[in-house]
């Protein structure tokens, strides 16, 4: 007889297990974690922390910055043309020209009429010549982080790839 109800209450048991075991580890985190909560509770929503960052807009680890808000019309010619004016100031072997041409045919494969083209060309001119000016500025502007940060995107521009994330 007490065989028979070992037998039935072992799923009971397995069961209240793994409840107790769900209760302790959702106790574990916080709302703050995943960038929530409250500023008084840990670090604020858009911090640059590993979570919150990812959730709430700071940078990834990768050093891409999160994606949280709606691209804007010049997000992309501000961002192709601030690359390449750092990419020309650091020393990569690239055409800057070249890939300032071929960055306008792949919006106009998209469809941007003349005046949709006109925005993207005073975006991108007006980003590349203040970024240059810039870097100008600053004898120490070409470290090892910002080569390594500005690697990955020159490469996949110069492959084509001008996508918004």
């Amino acid at each position: 007889m007490q065989l028979s109800f070992q037998r039935q209450s072992r799923p009971l048991i397995g069961v209240a297990a793994a409840l107790l075991i769900l209760g302790a580890l959702a106790g574990c985190g916080t709302t703050n974690s995943i960038g929530g909560g409250s500023s008084d509770s840990g670090p604020a929503a858009g911090t640059d922390t590993n979570m919150g960052g990812l959730w709430s807009g700071g940078s990834k680890p990768n050093g891409f910055p999160g994606f949280t808000k709606k691209p804007g019309p010049n997000d992309r010619p501000t961002r192709v043309g601030w690359v390449s004016a750092r990419a020309s100031q650091c020393g990569f072997v690239f055409n800057p020209t070249q890939l300032r041409a071929n960055y306008f045919l792949f919006e106009r494969s998209y469809g941007a009429n003349r005046k949709r083209m006109d925005d993207i060309q005073r975006a991108y001119d007006y980003s590349f010549e203040s970024t240059t000016a810039r870097a100008k500025e600053n004898a120490n502007y070409c470290t090892k982080e910002r080569v390594d940060e500005i690697r990955p995107e020159l490469n996949r521009f110069l492959a084509g790839d001008f996508r918004t994330f």
